[in-house]
């Protein structure tokens, strides 16, 4: 056996990632299911002292002698979000993820992202991708994987804010979930973002005959079956965060929530169920922010993290998704329960769909190969 030290990488452009199936929501999902086989089980690593952390990300001052480098203007991320996952996937890869609420004044993208898949074992690049899709894709799967263990399996009206890009796809997840969806409620910010949403809809799903315009969260909530939160907002104070409250929600219904979220105290109370994606990526993020946490990462699971510090919920009572889905855990319970998941976003998503996409471009022959070197010049 010789050894070469030739190493080609494929690149994929958008196009190429829809080509190769990046938009594939049922897929996807069944692949962000297996994906938390694999991180129950500890066949996974991700950044940080105990391996869960969401990624390392570059902070810029208010005020620096230094005219060029950047604002801390809204949502203004730049971040690494490296990680490996093992089982069928056995591969590395990392995601950087660039983001200024700003850039849609440029007719761009909130964020602009790109990630880079390699081999575990030498390091070497197997592609280099457009992350937009699949991001958003990896992002919207995991309530759709939620909503399979979780949901009333007869839930039909989805409410909605949100109707961007993470709102598409957690709809699109939702409904590969339970395919008797046949209602929205959206509530968004402007015409165009809504319209473009309505046309969506129509075109991809014509099962759904009622898209219906709410002007409320209360609207959004209320007479759901499943319920998603997907706006971007401002950080750094919970009071703004768009709310839940008890009484607006549905009994039976199940919430997933994927972006900034409060709620009531009729929400924190026992009988509401509380699920995260990763119990330690939010310790390792609690370990990590100022306290109270919520108020640095929106999410409610954050919000879960700060309650324990409280003494308002034992740690017992936040729930994995992963033991839930390896059946050491029980799904839903009965019909009544209103169970509440917050969805952080891993880069072992990425990864794992990532790989998936990559392996499909592959076969068909997909995406441009390029040359890192025949022979490195250092070596």
């Amino acid at each position: 056996m010789t050894n070469s030290t030739h190493i080609d990488f494929l690149y994929l452009s958008e196009q190429d990632m829809v080509r190769a199936g990046v938009t594939d929501m049922p897929a996807c999902v069944d692949t962000m299911e297996e994906m938390f086989g694999l991180l129950y089980r500890g066949d996974y690593r991700m950044a940080g002292p105990n391996n869960d952390s969401h990624g390392a990300m570059i902070t810029f001052p208010e005020s620096s002698p230094f005219p060029n480098m950047p604002k801390p203007t809204a949502d203004r991320r730049m971040m690494a979000m490296p990680a490996y996952l093992g089982g069928s996937f056995c591969t590395a890869g990392v995601k950087w993820y660039g983001s200024n609420i700003a850039n849609r004044e440029k007719g761009l993208p909130r964020s602009i992202l790109m990630f880079t898949l390699t081999d575990p074992d030498t390091g070497a690049p197997l592609a280099h991708m457009s992350a937009n899709l699949l991001s958003a894709y990896r992002t919207g799967a995991i309530p759709g994987v939620g909503a399979r263990h979780l949901a009333r399996k007869d839930s039909r009206v989805i409410g909605l804010l949100g109707p961007g890009v993470m709102g598409k796809t957690t709809v699109a997840a939702f409904i590969a979930a339970c395919p008797q969806v046949d209602t929205i409620k959206v509530k968004g910010r402007g015409q165009k973002s809504l319209n473009s949403f309505i046309d969506w809809v129509k075109e991809t799903y014509p099962q759904v005959t009622t898209v219906q315009v709410v002007d409320s969260l209360e609207e959004v909530v209320r007479g759901s079956d499943l319920v998603s939160y997907c706006s971007s907002e401002e950080v750094g104070n919970p009071a703004l965060y768009p709310i839940i409250r008890k009484t607006w929600v549905k009994p039976g219904a199940f919430l997933a929530m994927p972006a900034a979220c409060s709620f009531d105290e009729g929400m924190e109370q026992g009988d509401v169920r509380k699920v995260v994606d990763n119990p330690g990526m939010y310790h390792a993020w609690f370990e990590e922010l100022p306290k109270p946490a919520h108020n640095c990462v929106p999410l409610v699971g954050v919000r879960f993290m700060d309650m324990i510090a409280e003494g308002k919920l034992h740690a017992e009572q936040v729930e994995d998704i992963g033991k839930i889905i390896a059946g050491d855990a029980p799904g839903r319970l009965n019909d009544e329960e209103i169970i509440l998941m917050s969805v952080g976003g891993m880069p072992v998503e990425d990864v794992a769909w990532g790989t998936v996409v990559y392996r499909k471009a592959v076969e068909k022959g997909i995406g441009v190969k390029l040359n890192l070197w025949e022979t490195p010049v250092l070596s």
